[in-house]
């Protein structure tokens, strides 16, 4: 049997030269790799109470709403701007070049609910951060954050997720 590290795909010189992209998407074109990274997210998630998934789109969409089902849990959509259809809330923060948005909506998550942020990808962790800011303004709590590749490179989990309760299934050490 595979490992889950053998579906990523490795792309040299993308987006610019010198980078080695670490595509995901491996993972999701193999019915057996992403019932693999499923039951993975299941056992690192079996002693967690929580209330809702939460994802950024649009990878993380994929992965999340997967875990919500297997769980029955609540979904709980984040969108760039001008996607979700009723009132949000926002929080902002950076992009390696630039700045970007998240949205979620307004009512989304209630004071007290229990979450796990679920996304594809955690590399600087400016998504993830922005992630349960979203929810903690709303009195929410981030009981967990899952990711299934993670770029340790980054330094992520120190920078800006320091308290959270972090897990990947696969990292790699470099960017």
């Amino acid at each position: 049997m595979k490992n889950l590290e053998d579906y990523i795909v490795t792309v040299p010189d993308f987006p610019k030269p010198g980078i080695l992209f670490r595509d995901v998407t491996g993972i999701l074109e193999s019915a057996d790799a992403f019932q693999l990274a499923l039951d993975l997210i299941v056992g690192i998630l079996a002693r967690t109470e929580f209330d809702l998934v939460a994802s950024p789109d649009s990878r993380g969409f994929i992965f999340g709403s997967a875990v919500a089902d297997r769980f029955r849990k609540a979904f709980v959509p984040m969108r760039k701007p001008g996607k979700l259809p009723r009132r949000t809330i926002f929080e902002e923060y950076d992009l390696e070049y630039g700045r970007a948005q998240l949205h979620m909506h307004d009512d989304a998550v209630r004071p007290g609910q229990r979450v796990v942020v679920v996304d594809d990808l955690l590399a600087t962790g400016g998504t993830a951060a922005a992630a349960a800011r979203l929810v903690e303004r709303k009195g929410g709590v981030v009981v967990k954050m899952i990711f299934p590749l993670e770029l340790a490179g980054f330094d992520a989990r120190r920078r800006l997720l320091a308290g959270y309760d972090v897990a990947s299934l696969v990292s790699y050490p470099g960017k």
